[in-house]
């Protein structure tokens, strides 16, 4: 692969020697075994924070993937340093982490593109993006064989949702896995970011896609990834997949012990019968 996008948060969000990487993923998926093992997966939600942070949390969602036959996964997030209008998938090659290359479905890339410009190929978002980057380690210790879609949404209106749920409808098949990258409430007490949290993972258990909307324009809950958690929902709800089952909810101050300022994250997946 020629045209790679490099680490950007190697050493940072996650160990940079490739050994260490893979010890603290594998340590991180034996000690966070989700209590229920949902078979037709079709999408999960998973934080990208530090792994300090939202690692355990994130291994709930894919200790699922184990043994399972995906052969691309369409990862969301939302853009946390560029503001652009529409979705960009990225243009290149592969994402390289320090546990080697992983390729871009180019045929799958393509056909989502679409013709109103709102999904495009582009290098805009994806240069320091973390939110697509921090899932990359853990989708290698648990798959084989496998190509990324890697999408980023410059914004997260309910028309672009719309647009990209439609066309991801139109393209994947049963072998893609969605996943959608987000973090919940930020910089609240500990008490407050439960309080609005709690929200949304009740709108997810209940796979509640109305509410959830409502709820996130009413500001009564917040995501970063608002918008990629809707996508995968919507997408999911285009095919009457309709379940859903929150694996696990934690915050920052549980580590870092300053419960006046947390970040909340989410972990979740949606299956079929």
């Amino acid at each position: 692969m020629t045209q790679l996008r490099k680490p950007a948060v190697a050493g940072l969000f996650y160990p940079s020697n490739p050994q260490k990487l893979k010890d603290e993923v594998l340590q991180l998926l034996n000690t966070s075994v989700p209590f229920t093992k949902p078979q037709n997966i079709f999408g999960i939600v998973s934080p990208h924070a530090g792994y300090i942070y939202s690692g355990s949390t994130a291994a709930f969602g894919f200790n699922l993937l184990k043994d399972k036959k995906i052969n691309t996964v369409v990862i969301i997030s939302p853009s946390h340093k560029e503001y652009f209008p529409g979705i960009s998938i990225y243009n290149g090659d592969g994402y390289e982490t320090p546990l080697g290359e992983i390729p871009v479905n180019q045929e799958t890339a393509d056909k989502l593109v679409d013709e109103k410009g709102n999904i495009f190929r582009s290098i805009q978002g994806h240069r320091d993006e973390h939110a697509i980057e921090v899932q990359l380690p853990f989708l290698q210790s648990v798959l084989e064989n496998f190509s990324i879609v890697p999408i980023v949404m410059g914004d997260q209106r309910q028309i672009f949702v719309e647009a990209l749920a439609n066309k991801l409808n139109e393209v994947i098949d049963e072998n893609t896995l969605l996943l959608a990258s987000s973090d919940l409430s930020h910089y609240y007490s500990a008490a407050e970011a439960d309080q609005k949290d709690s929200i949304i993972e009740k709108d997810i258990n209940d796979f509640n896609l109305e509410q959830l909307s409502n709820d996130l324009a009413n500001r009564r809950c917040e995501a970063c990834g608002a918008g990629p958690i809707m996508t995968v929902m919507k997408t999911a709800e285009l095919r009457n997949i309709t379940k859903s089952l929150v694996l696990h909810r934690t915050h920052s101050g549980n580590v870092s012990g300053d419960y006046k300022q947390v970040v909340g994250y989410l972990s979740a997946v949606f299956y079929g019968e």
